[in-house]
Protein backbone atom coordinates (compact mmCIF):
# COMPACT_ATOMS: atom_id res chain seq x y z
CA UNK A 1 0.00 0.00 0.00
CA UNK A 2 1.34 2.96 -1.19
CA UNK A 3 0.84 6.38 1.46
CA UNK A 4 0.87 9.96 -0.99
CA UNK A 5 2.21 12.67 1.13
CA UNK A 6 0.18 15.60 0.90
CA UNK A 7 1.61 19.29 1.05
CA UNK A 8 1.45 21.45 3.64
CA UNK A 9 -1.23 23.96 2.97
CA UNK A 10 -0.20 27.61 2.10
CA UNK A 11 -0.83 30.06 5.64
CA UNK A 12 -2.55 32.91 4.28
CA UNK A 13 -0.88 36.08 4.33
CA UNK A 14 -1.54 38.53 6.72
CA UNK A 15 -2.80 41.55 4.94
CA UNK A 16 -0.34 44.77 4.75
CA UNK A 17 -2.29 46.73 7.13
CA UNK A 18 -2.47 44.43 9.98
CA UNK A 19 1.95 44.00 9.74
CA UNK A 20 1.85 47.19 9.75
CA UNK A 21 -0.38 47.86 13.04
CA UNK A 22 1.51 44.90 14.76
CA UNK A 23 4.55 46.91 13.59
CA UNK A 24 3.29 50.22 15.43
CA UNK A 25 2.33 47.95 18.18
CA UNK A 26 5.51 46.77 18.88
CA UNK A 27 7.35 49.90 18.55
CA UNK A 28 5.20 51.56 21.02
CA UNK A 29 6.08 48.82 23.53
CA UNK A 30 9.51 49.02 23.29
CA UNK A 31 9.00 52.95 23.77
CA UNK A 32 6.79 52.71 26.06
CA UNK A 33 9.46 52.42 29.54
CA UNK A 34 10.57 55.58 27.63
CA UNK A 35 7.66 57.93 27.84
CA UNK A 36 8.13 59.37 31.67
CA UNK A 37 11.72 60.39 30.37
CA UNK A 38 10.78 62.02 27.24
CA UNK A 39 7.75 63.71 29.33
CA UNK A 40 9.84 65.10 32.20
CA UNK A 41 12.63 66.22 29.53
CA UNK A 42 9.98 68.20 27.86
CA UNK A 43 8.44 69.82 31.14
CA UNK A 44 12.19 70.98 32.52
CA UNK A 45 13.29 72.16 29.02
CA UNK A 46 11.02 72.61 26.00
CA UNK A 47 8.52 74.60 27.92
CA UNK A 48 10.57 76.83 29.64
CA UNK A 49 12.31 77.35 26.26
CA UNK A 50 8.99 78.23 25.07
CA UNK A 51 8.28 80.68 27.59
CA UNK A 52 11.32 82.17 27.23
CA UNK A 53 10.60 83.16 23.33
CA UNK A 54 7.67 84.60 24.19
CA UNK A 55 9.20 86.37 26.90
CA UNK A 56 11.55 87.80 24.62
CA UNK A 57 9.04 89.68 22.35
CA UNK A 58 7.66 91.34 25.41
CA UNK A 59 8.79 94.81 27.30
CA UNK A 60 8.89 93.74 30.58
CA UNK A 61 10.62 95.26 33.50
CA UNK A 62 10.17 93.71 36.85
CA UNK A 63 9.80 96.51 38.59
CA UNK A 64 7.19 98.70 37.08
CA UNK A 65 4.53 96.48 37.11
CA UNK A 66 1.84 96.53 34.71
CA UNK A 67 4.91 97.31 32.50
CA UNK A 68 4.57 94.45 30.33
CA UNK A 69 3.27 94.78 26.33
CA UNK A 70 4.07 92.92 22.77
CA UNK A 71 7.23 94.77 20.86
CA UNK A 72 7.91 92.44 18.20
CA UNK A 73 11.56 92.06 17.90
CA UNK A 74 12.60 95.34 19.10
CA UNK A 75 14.18 93.64 22.16
CA UNK A 76 16.84 91.74 19.44
CA UNK A 77 17.31 95.18 18.18
CA UNK A 78 18.36 96.29 21.67
CA UNK A 79 20.50 93.41 22.23
CA UNK A 80 22.58 93.37 18.84
CA UNK A 81 23.37 97.35 19.52
CA UNK A 82 24.18 97.03 23.62
CA UNK A 83 27.98 97.32 23.28
CA UNK A 84 27.83 95.53 26.88
CA UNK A 85 26.49 92.21 25.06
CA UNK A 86 28.78 92.12 22.27
CA UNK A 87 31.90 92.54 24.28
CA UNK A 88 29.68 89.62 26.45
CA UNK A 89 30.23 87.85 23.06
CA UNK A 90 33.54 88.14 21.97
CA UNK A 91 35.04 87.15 25.67
CA UNK A 92 32.67 84.31 25.47
CA UNK A 93 34.41 83.15 22.10
CA UNK A 94 37.38 83.83 23.24
CA UNK A 95 37.08 81.98 26.37
CA UNK A 96 35.41 79.02 24.72
CA UNK A 97 38.59 78.59 22.03
CA UNK A 98 41.52 79.17 24.59
CA UNK A 99 40.05 76.72 27.06
CA UNK A 100 39.03 74.11 24.92
CA UNK A 101 42.29 73.69 22.79
CA UNK A 102 44.96 74.48 25.94
CA UNK A 103 43.01 71.50 27.82
CA UNK A 104 42.44 69.18 24.53
CA UNK A 105 46.64 69.61 24.28
CA UNK A 106 47.30 69.24 27.93
CA UNK A 107 44.49 65.93 28.09
CA UNK A 108 46.56 64.73 24.89
CA UNK A 109 50.12 65.11 26.66
CA UNK A 110 48.72 63.52 30.32
CA UNK A 111 46.83 60.65 27.99
CA UNK A 112 50.11 59.84 26.59
CA UNK A 113 52.11 59.88 29.85
CA UNK A 114 49.54 57.89 31.32
CA UNK A 115 49.14 55.07 28.55
CA UNK A 116 52.76 54.02 29.47
CA UNK A 117 53.27 51.30 32.30
CA UNK A 118 54.93 52.92 35.33
CA UNK A 119 54.89 51.98 39.03
CA UNK A 120 51.91 53.74 40.86
CA UNK A 121 50.29 54.63 37.55
CA UNK A 122 46.71 54.17 38.68
CA UNK A 123 47.01 56.52 41.88
CA UNK A 124 48.82 58.94 39.36
CA UNK A 125 45.26 58.66 37.68
CA UNK A 126 43.22 58.77 40.20
CA UNK A 127 45.31 62.49 41.43
CA UNK A 128 44.88 63.62 37.85
CA UNK A 129 41.01 63.13 37.64
CA UNK A 130 40.29 64.73 40.81
CA UNK A 131 40.10 68.32 39.61
CA UNK A 132 37.35 67.23 36.94
CA UNK A 133 35.37 65.46 40.21
CA UNK A 134 35.49 68.42 42.41
CA UNK A 135 31.92 70.84 41.91
CA UNK A 136 32.88 74.40 39.70
CA UNK A 137 31.84 76.38 42.50
CA UNK A 138 34.24 75.07 44.83
CA UNK A 139 36.99 74.85 41.78
CA UNK A 140 36.41 78.54 41.42
CA UNK A 141 36.54 79.46 45.15
CA UNK A 142 39.56 77.66 45.46
CA UNK A 143 42.04 79.11 42.75
CA UNK A 144 40.26 82.53 43.90
CA UNK A 145 41.81 81.94 47.55
CA UNK A 146 44.10 79.69 47.53
CA UNK A 147 46.00 80.47 43.89
CA UNK A 148 44.84 84.09 42.96
CA UNK A 149 44.88 85.72 45.96
CA UNK A 150 47.57 88.92 46.29
CA UNK A 151 48.57 88.52 49.69
CA UNK A 152 48.74 84.70 50.50
CA UNK A 153 47.99 83.45 46.83
CA UNK A 154 50.63 80.23 45.67
CA UNK A 155 50.89 81.62 42.44
CA UNK A 156 52.12 85.30 44.00
CA UNK A 157 54.83 83.06 45.84
CA UNK A 158 55.82 80.60 43.22
CA UNK A 159 56.97 83.46 40.93
CA UNK A 160 57.70 86.31 43.96
CA UNK A 161 55.99 88.49 42.85
CA UNK A 162 53.22 91.26 43.88
CA UNK A 163 50.93 91.23 41.46
CA UNK A 164 46.51 91.17 41.49
CA UNK A 165 45.35 88.71 38.98
CA UNK A 166 42.07 88.85 39.74
CA UNK A 167 41.97 92.78 38.65
CA UNK A 168 44.82 92.65 36.53
CA UNK A 169 43.99 89.56 34.03
CA UNK A 170 40.90 88.49 35.15
CA UNK A 171 40.03 87.07 31.80
CA UNK A 172 43.19 84.60 31.78
CA UNK A 173 42.87 83.80 35.40
CA UNK A 174 39.21 82.58 35.05
CA UNK A 175 40.79 81.10 31.61
CA UNK A 176 43.33 78.87 33.65
CA UNK A 177 40.79 77.65 36.49
CA UNK A 178 38.39 76.33 33.84
CA UNK A 179 40.64 74.99 32.42
CA UNK A 180 42.27 73.21 35.13
CA UNK A 181 38.58 71.96 35.44
CA UNK A 182 38.30 70.26 31.76
CA UNK A 183 41.70 69.12 31.26
CA UNK A 184 40.97 65.68 33.21
CA UNK A 185 37.74 65.12 31.31
CA UNK A 186 39.82 66.05 27.61
CA UNK A 187 42.38 63.40 29.20
CA UNK A 188 39.96 60.84 29.89
CA UNK A 189 38.55 60.58 26.36
CA UNK A 190 41.69 60.45 24.75
CA UNK A 191 43.04 57.89 26.90
CA UNK A 192 40.33 55.86 25.97
CA UNK A 193 40.98 56.37 22.18
CA UNK A 194 44.84 55.45 22.89
CA UNK A 195 44.06 51.87 24.90
CA UNK A 196 41.84 51.23 21.95
CA UNK A 197 44.46 51.51 19.31
CA UNK A 198 45.76 47.90 18.13
CA UNK A 199 48.40 46.70 19.45
CA UNK A 200 49.32 44.79 16.42
CA UNK A 201 49.50 47.57 14.03
CA UNK A 202 51.94 49.56 16.36
CA UNK A 203 53.98 46.49 16.87
CA UNK A 204 54.27 46.24 12.88
CA UNK A 205 55.34 49.84 12.68
CA UNK A 206 57.99 49.36 14.99
CA UNK A 207 59.48 46.26 12.83
CA UNK A 208 59.29 47.99 9.88
CA UNK A 209 61.55 51.38 11.44
CA UNK A 210 58.87 53.65 12.49
CA UNK A 211 60.12 56.02 14.99
CA UNK A 212 57.73 57.19 17.89
CA UNK A 213 57.07 60.43 16.48
CA UNK A 214 56.00 58.67 12.94
CA UNK A 215 53.86 56.34 14.61
CA UNK A 216 52.09 59.03 16.37
CA UNK A 217 51.72 61.30 13.58
CA UNK A 218 50.58 58.16 11.00
CA UNK A 219 48.32 56.10 13.17
CA UNK A 220 48.05 57.06 16.76
CA UNK A 221 46.75 61.07 15.51
CA UNK A 222 44.39 59.45 13.10
CA UNK A 223 43.03 57.00 15.66
CA UNK A 224 42.72 59.71 18.08
CA UNK A 225 40.88 62.42 14.97
CA UNK A 226 37.31 60.73 16.25
CA UNK A 227 38.16 61.10 20.12
CA UNK A 228 39.43 64.84 19.84
CA UNK A 229 36.66 65.63 17.70
CA UNK A 230 34.07 63.92 20.65
CA UNK A 231 36.36 66.31 23.30
CA UNK A 232 36.12 69.75 21.45
CA UNK A 233 32.07 69.51 20.71
CA UNK A 234 31.55 68.30 24.41
CA UNK A 235 34.24 70.49 25.96
CA UNK A 236 33.00 73.74 23.84
CA UNK A 237 29.47 73.10 24.56
CA UNK A 238 29.99 73.07 28.59
CA UNK A 239 32.68 75.50 28.48
CA UNK A 240 30.08 78.18 26.99
CA UNK A 241 28.21 77.55 29.49
CA UNK A 242 30.72 78.33 31.98
CA UNK A 243 28.81 80.96 34.90
CA UNK A 244 30.19 79.28 38.49
CA UNK A 245 33.90 80.17 37.81
CA UNK A 246 33.38 84.12 36.82
CA UNK A 247 30.55 84.98 39.60
CA UNK A 248 33.15 83.55 41.77
CA UNK A 249 36.23 84.69 41.17
CA UNK A 250 35.74 88.35 39.29
CA UNK A 251 31.84 88.99 38.99
CA UNK A 252 32.58 90.02 35.68
CA UNK A 253 35.08 92.62 36.23
CA UNK A 254 36.38 94.78 36.70
CA UNK A 255 33.96 96.30 34.22
CA UNK A 256 33.41 93.97 31.62
CA UNK A 257 36.53 92.80 31.02
CA UNK A 258 35.63 89.23 31.92
CA UNK A 259 31.95 89.22 31.35
CA UNK A 260 30.56 86.11 29.52
CA UNK A 261 26.94 85.98 27.93
CA UNK A 262 25.78 83.79 30.76
CA UNK A 263 27.18 86.19 33.31
CA UNK A 264 25.41 89.23 31.50
CA UNK A 265 21.90 87.29 31.02
CA UNK A 266 22.00 86.83 34.65
CA UNK A 267 22.86 90.51 35.36
CA UNK A 268 20.30 91.85 33.05
CA UNK A 269 17.69 89.27 34.15
CA UNK A 270 18.34 88.81 38.44
CA UNK A 271 20.10 92.72 39.10
CA UNK A 272 18.48 94.88 35.76
CA UNK A 273 15.02 92.39 36.25
CA UNK A 274 14.63 93.48 32.49
CA UNK A 275 12.98 89.98 31.72
CA UNK A 276 12.14 90.85 27.85
CA UNK A 277 16.12 91.77 26.72
CA UNK A 278 17.35 89.13 29.14
CA UNK A 279 14.68 86.57 27.72
CA UNK A 280 16.00 87.74 23.94
CA UNK A 281 19.94 87.03 24.96
CA UNK A 282 19.07 83.50 26.23
CA UNK A 283 17.13 82.72 22.54
CA UNK A 284 20.49 84.25 21.15
CA UNK A 285 22.64 82.35 22.53
CA UNK A 286 20.27 79.21 22.40
CA UNK A 287 20.35 79.20 18.79
CA UNK A 288 24.19 80.23 18.46
CA UNK A 289 24.97 77.08 20.36
CA UNK A 290 23.18 74.51 18.52
CA UNK A 291 24.32 76.57 14.87
CA UNK A 292 28.19 75.19 16.08
CA UNK A 293 26.47 72.19 17.66
CA UNK A 294 25.46 71.15 14.22
CA UNK A 295 28.17 71.71 12.28
CA UNK A 296 30.05 70.14 14.82
CA UNK A 297 27.98 66.61 14.49
CA UNK A 298 28.39 66.99 10.69
CA UNK A 299 32.10 66.94 11.19
CA UNK A 300 31.44 64.06 13.78
CA UNK A 301 28.92 61.80 11.60
CA UNK A 302 31.52 62.08 8.39
CA UNK A 303 34.29 60.05 10.93
CA UNK A 304 31.27 58.56 12.41
CA UNK A 305 28.91 56.86 9.84
CA UNK A 306 26.08 55.22 11.49
CA UNK A 307 24.73 53.29 8.94
CA UNK A 308 27.88 50.83 7.70
CA UNK A 309 30.18 51.68 11.57
CA UNK A 310 33.17 53.58 12.36
CA UNK A 311 35.01 55.48 9.12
Amino acid sequence: MTTTLQPAPERPEKPPSEVRSRERAEGWRRRAPLLPALLFTIAVTQIPFLVTVFNSFQSWNMVRPGSQHFVGFDNYVAVFSDSVFLQALVNTVLLTVVCVFVAMLLGLGLALLLDRSFPGRGVVRTLLITPFLILPAAGALLWKTTMFDPTYGLLNWALGVQVDWLSDYPLAAVMAQITWQWTPFMMLLILAGLQAQSREVLEAAQVDGAGRWRTFVSITLPQLSRYLQLAVLLGAIYIVNSFDAIYLMTQGGPGTASTNLPFYIYQRAFEGFDVGQSSAMGVIVVIMTLIVATFALRLMFRTFDVSRGVK
